[in-house]
């Protein structure tokens, strides 16, 4: 049972927590920095549909799933250990271009000029891009350098992250979204 992939999966993933993920990246963008390769000039932030891998449930039975989650026994797997983030109850629909999705969404930063993946978060698919431009930003620093600006598409336009951008001293590179001219 050792070998099986599911097995491997779930070992891998006690291993590497996103806490120990960041320091391993921090370790290693400041390794780069030292010598010379600077890091954090600018970062861009994109977000990603990734579809879920179990099918979708019916809102009845991902109520019942909720609401045993809040249960004692239900916070535990069928070890006794506590459970972890599940995509049966995280992934839901979004539409993009007329096509539906069932699954998670992941928000990403890199470093603009280098490429390297600084942060990522895991949202419900339909949760809006906005919501995840500070995050981002703010978890993308992992070297004592300055971060100059903020890239990112029109699905983070708005007030609420441009003011959160000028307040932290970020210039401002967020796509702007074309004015509706009245007729």
């Amino acid at each position: 049972m050792k070998n099986h992939p599911e097995t491997r999966r779930i070992e891998a993933r006690k291993r590497l927590t996103k806490g120990k993920f960041n320091i391993i990246v921090g370790d290693i963008l400041n390794q780069f920095a030292a010598k010379g390769l600077t890091i954090n000039e600018g970062i861009a932030i994109d977000a990603r549909i990734v579809k879920s891998a179990s099918s979708p449930k019916s809102n009845k039975k991902l109520k019942e799933i909720k609401v045993r989650r809040e249960t004692p026994e239900g916070k535990l797997d069928k070890n006794g250990k506590p459970l972890k983030f599940s995509r049966d109850i995280e992934s839901n629909w979004v539409t993009k271009n007329n096509k539906h999705y069932y699954g998670l969404k992941e928000h990403t930063s890199v470093d603009a000029k280098h490429g390297f993946v600084l942060t990522t978060v895991l949202s419900r698919a339909s949760v809006n891009d906005t919501n995840y431009l500070a995050y981002c930003t703010l978890y993308s620093r992992h070297t004592k350098h300055k971060l100059a600006i903020v890239y990112a598409d029109k699905g983070y336009a708005g007030a609420p992250n441009r003011e959160f951008l000028t307040m932290n001293h970020f210039k401002d590179g967020i796509m702007r979204k074309d004015e509706k001219t009245p007729n």
